[in-house]
């Protein structure tokens, strides 16, 4: 029988939430095409339920309305002269509208291709700039978004040329059903950006079969129960919160409640609050960032058996980032008066060239570490004078299924366990393409493998993440490109192409930060501090953080024998003293 009261609204009996069970027997997403899913999903009581950011219940939205309004949605779009393969760019906010214009898109045979809101921090310029770089590269017919930011996405569509339109164009459908497109399994489902690139975008093309094959990789990696439901405040634009909390509940049939990403920064501990109420059991999934702001925010003085009830807190997922151990113990040691279970952690690694999901922890397992000499994972040879350091690399997991991993050397060739290697994969939810860019393309997929860019090692069938091979800057879950950051601190008066280097260090508490080297031609000490802050201000607009700025002679930055910056090089130099950086007096 159906649990019609799953969740206790915070509404005063109001609303009631979809429920954790129904009669519609379960289907782990084996379904030809996502079309075929939420045909499939509709049939039953599940769906979507959206929250304030006091975690009040605001719109119930089951899957039998979704798929009514995204066909109503199909048919508009195709009456606006949509036809299939064509690309609807969406600013991809957390609510009903987001849902039904992308499952619109993809009944009309269109791409969706998801943009992120803009941010409290960089201003209304970068996001015009940003979200007009990510159209060049998506080439849309049309650019829709919500109505309070129309002014911005108006400026950007108008900038590449494509058509425009809001939420509020769409709400008032009256439409006439004609007959839709039926796509095939190989065909592109949807673009996902991979980054939040501002300068060099790759829209990642993922076809219906790969994105089913990946969503029912969840289910059957997270054995997925009937009472489980979904609780999460991911942003829709990333391929966590898209795929893993949006398009993987449609296919398997799973209840989801959500808080907007903003509403859960303002006021974390909402998340909480939300998995205490639910009746159920709770699947939700955070970078390691989001547990490290709830075990802070924590008072010791609270009771936390009092406000939060987290026994029920089935799967604890952590992805999207380095996962750090020491949190993840703080986390536990925050709540586990409030019933929340060490056991409960789920780590995984995935990216959206692979779809999503590459690797999970078999549930219960928990978060597992193994220690790793420093000296082994930097590549460096072992100085026997000095004490051995060590760094705690957790265990990311098995391949879901339908995905083969190996390590490879820098020759090519497959290492054994516990060798450090680049990290490949494998498997039908490989992406298709990077979508218009052969070339890079043809730099990561490789015979049907994947080059990830991570480096990792393998043991006895799990795979451990040590770090980067690429330059990309990853911050509270958050991908930066050192490119954008360089080329937004180039656009400052004074400096040249190759002045600056970014990349990422370990600030004195622990937490990742950006470190920006920089070429100075100015002697003057007050000069160079007032160089030195407005940079600072300038990658803050950029990431939202402070960063660590340096100050060098210029030519001190190491180039490779072609010519080009060496940020791998610039950042051992940089730790290891060899540059050594102006001394500034404030």
């Amino acid at each position: 029988m159906a649990d019609t009261i799953s969740l206790v609204p915070n509404t005063g009996g109001a609303l009631v939430a979809t429920p954790n069970e129904d009669v519609l027997e379960r289907r782990f997403a084996d379904f030809e095409t996502f079309c075929d899913a939420l045909d499939y999903a509709a049939q039953g009581k599940r769906g979507f339920n959206f929250h304030d950011a006091r975690g009040t219940l605001t719109r119930v939205y089951p899957y039998s309305e979704l798929r009514r309004d995204a066909l109503s949605v199909a048919y508009a779009l195709i009456a606006r002269g949509v036809k299939p393969n064509d690309r609807i760019a969406l600013i991809a906010e957390t609510g009903t509208d987001f849902a039904a214009l992308f499952c619109g898109a993809v009944y009309a045979g269109a791409w969706p291709v998801p943009l992120p809101l803009p941010t409290s921090f960089g201003g209304k310029d970068n996001y015009i700039e940003q979200l007009s770089v990510q159209l060049a590269s998506s080439d849309p017919l049309l650019l829709v978004g919500p109505d309070e930011i129309a002014e911005m996405t108006a400026a950007a569509a108008q900038r590449q040329g494509c058509g425009h339109a809001t939420w509020a164009d769409f709400a008032a459908r009256d439409t006439v059903p004609v007959e839709l497109p039926k796509p095939l399994a190989d065909d592109i489902c949807y673009l996902q950006y991979s980054s939040g690139s501002t300068r060099f975008p790759h829209g990642v093309a993922v076809t219906h079969r790969s994105l089913l094959s990946n969503l029912a990789s969840h289910s059957h990696g997270m054995e997925v129960e009937p009472n489980d439901r979904c609780i999460s405040w991911l942003p829709w634009y990333h391929d966590m919160g898209l795929v893993g909390c949006f398009l993987s509940l449609i296919a398997n049939q799973v209840s989801g409640d959500y808080l907007k990403t903003e509403d859960f920064a303002r006021r974390p501990l909402a998340w909480l609050d939300l998995i205490t109420r639910n009746r159920g059991t709770t699947i939700s999934y955070s970078p390691t960032f989001g547990y490290d702001i709830c075990a802070r925010r924590i008072s010791s003085q609270t009771g936390v058996a009092d406000r939060f009830d987290l026994s029920r807190w089935r799967l604890a997922g952590n992805g999207a980032d380095m996962i750090r151990p020491d949190v993840m113990q703080s986390f536990v040691n925050a709540y586990a008066d409030a019933g929340f279970k060490a056991s409960a952690f789920l780590p995984s690694y995935g990216l959206a060239e692979a779809t999503l999901a590459v690797t999970i922890m078999p549930p219960g397992e928990g978060i597992r570490v193994e220690l790793v000499e420093e000296e082994r994972l930097s590549g460096s040879p072992r100085d026997l004078s000095r004490p051995a350091r060590y760094r705690a690399i957790v265990n990311c997991g098995k391949p879901v299924q339908d995905m083969e991993v190996v390590i490879r050397g820098e020759d090519g060739g497959s290492l054994s366990d516990h060798k450090i290697g680049k990290v490949w994969c494998r498997g039908v939810s490989v992406m298709h393409s990077y979508f218009r860019d052969p070339e890079a393309t043809a730099a990561c997929l490789v015979d049907g493998w994947l080059d990830t860019g991570d480096m990792g090692y393998m043991a006895d069938g799990y795979l451990f993440i040590v770090g980067r091979a690429k330059d990309m800057i990853i911050i509270n879950g958050k991908n930066h490109w050192p490119q954008d950051i360089e080329w937004a601190v180039e656009q400052l008066p004074g400096f040249n192409h190759g002045d600056i280097a970014a990349f990422s260090v370990e600030t004195e508490n622990g937490e990742e930060a950006p470190a920006v080297l920089v070429h100075c031609r100015v002697s003057d000490p007050d000069k160079r501090i007032e160089l030195r802050n407005m940079i600072r201000d300038k990658v803050r607009s950029i990431t939202g953080m402070n960063c660590v700025v340096e100050l060098i002679p210029p030519k001190s930055l190491p180039r490779t024998s072609s010519g080009k910056l060496s940020r791998a090089k610039a950042k051992k130099l940089y730790l290891s003293g060899e540059i050594e950086p102006f001394n500034l007096a404030a």
